[in-house]
């Protein structure tokens, strides 16, 4: 099927949560003073005075080529959708180079704080965006329903608005918790962050096994 997503695409959707979850893993573990990833952010552990803030740039930097990648290879997907993902991880490697001043937070980088908010609601509402409707001339001569097995279960109507809407509630709960004192804004990034970064591999192993 033209529409089939090639194995490239399996391997830059995967890449996406792996480096993500293994860089906020590893980027928190190599700072020399405590790090609670509880209540404190990603983009924390890239900072300008971050032990080793390589590691996490380099993570966000790769989700962010994997998002673009991928947005390529969804060759099934709603070119909407597609342009959104892709945008969605150019705004990611914006977010690796426009680094916040510090670990603590303090001074939070206008430019940082930008590209992250496109980022992350790129990245919630590309899935609405991405859905794959049957026509109903489609549908002439062979029925609805076989109409609906060629569209991968990630692309249908209600899979994808569905999961956009759960996105969207994950970057809700998390802008609820910037700058509240004693908030889990830590952990409400990590879920929100960490669903986004799946949810492409989702997608995508389901447009494959569409085609058994």
């Amino acid at each position: 099927m033209a529409s089939e997503t090639p194995w490239w695409g399996v391997l830059s959707s995967a890449a996406a949560p792996t480096l993500l979850i293994g860089g906020w893993t590893v980027a928190a573990a190599q700072q020399e003073t405590r790090f609670d990833s509880l209540t404190q952010t990603i983009s924390a552990l890239a900072a300008l005075d971050a032990t080793d803030r390589w590691v996490m740039t380099a993570a966000l930097a790769g989700v962010g080529l994997s998002h673009v990648t991928t947005a390529l290879a969804l060759r099934g997907a709603a070119l909407p959708g597609r342009v959104v993902l892709g945008a969605g991880g150019v705004a990611t490697l914006l977010v690796a180079a426009l680094p916040l001043p510090t670990v603590l937070g303090d001074g939070g980088s206008t430019p940082h704080t930008i590209v992250a908010g496109i980022s992350f609601g790129a990245l919630a509402v590309w899935p609405a965006l991405a859905m794959r409707a049957s026509r109903k001339d489609d549908a002439i001569g062979r029925g609805a329903a076989s109409v609906k097995q060629k569209i991968p279960w990630g692309l249908r109507r209600t899979v994808a608005v569905a999961a956009s809407a759960v996105l969207l509630a994950g970057v809700g709960w998390f802008v609820s918790d910037l700058g509240q004192e004693g908030s889990l804004v830590g952990l409400s990034e990590r879920v929100t962050a960490g669903a986004q970064a799946l949810w492409p591999l989702a997608v995508v192993l389901s447009t494959r096994r569409a085609r058994r």
